[in-house]
């Protein structure tokens, strides 16, 4: 059986961690370190306009020297996010992050954002769908 998002997301608990686009780009590796996490989504209230990732970080602080202190999360956001619904496959997430080399996927039902999914999960919940079948097709083959 194809497993969903809104598997994952009940299994891994739905919190997301957010900054503002004015928040400096400090605020935003704090929230990311106390979190032990590779992005955070940016919304202004409720609205999704970006999501910083350790890669935004690496290419646009550290290589253009500019200080993450006074650079507010907006400079280097990307804007361009790509989400998923709760009902969407494991398989299709993976064909999403692996099309769009991203290795998250805010989770998005009926316009408002319920979680986030990382390429971690998607990965473990692609393992555990591929003990099922192959405890399914054990116990099919031994009767």
């Amino acid at each position: 059986m194809q497993r969903k998002v809104a598997g994952i997301l009940e299994e891994k608990g739905a919190g997301v961690w957010s900054v503002a686009s004015s928040d400096t780009v400090f605020s935003a590796l704090e929230t990311m370190a106390e979190h032990n996490i590779g992005a955070v989504l940016v919304l202004e209230g409720d609205e999704l306009s970006g999501i910083v990732t350790e890669r935004d970080y690496a290419r646009k602080v550290k290589l253009q020297a500019l200080g993450s202190n006074d650079t507010p999360v907006g400079q280097i956001m990307t804007t361009v996010v790509h989400t998923v619904v709760p009902s969407a496959t494991v398989a299709e997430c993976m064909q999403l992050m692996t099309d769009e080399r991203v290795r998250h996927l805010p989770v998005v039902d009926d316009g408002r954002l319920v979680g986030i999914v990382s390429i971690g999960d998607v990965v473990k919940a692609m393992m555990a769908q591929q003990r099922d079948l192959i405890a399914d097709l054990e116990r099919y083959i031994t009767g």
